[in-house]
């Protein structure tokens, strides 16, 4: 694993003033990989959007980790209907014409 693509976890504690069990709880429950080198332990840089999102839900809608949780599965679902809405919409268009 390439260590320049690595962001290290006391690092994003302290930028986003949370602290290390946010990041532990998030692994547990299996929303967040943690590599660890060594002693150290790291975040992919490719999953920093994810972070900001948790991060975003926790602290300014204060909402918990079990409801981050829920919150990131509905909208992984919407992500999915609407997907799905799209296609059967394109598919419509091609009947209509």
């Amino acid at each position: 694993m390439n260590i320049e693509k690595l962001i290290p976890i006391p690092d994003l504690c302290s930028y986003y003033e949370v602290e290390m069990s946010f990041f532990t709880k998030l692994s547990e429950m299996g929303r967040l990989e943690i590599i660890k080198i060594e002693s150290s332990s790291y975040i992919d840089l490719d999953a920093i959007y994810e972070i900001e999102k948790m991060i975003h839900i926790h602290q300014d809608l204060e909402v918990n980790l079990e409801g981050i949780d829920v919150v990131l599965n509905m909208l992984q679902k919407l992500d999915g209907l609407q997907s799905e809405l799209q296609s059967l919409k394109n598919r419509l268009r091609l009947y209509e014409s």
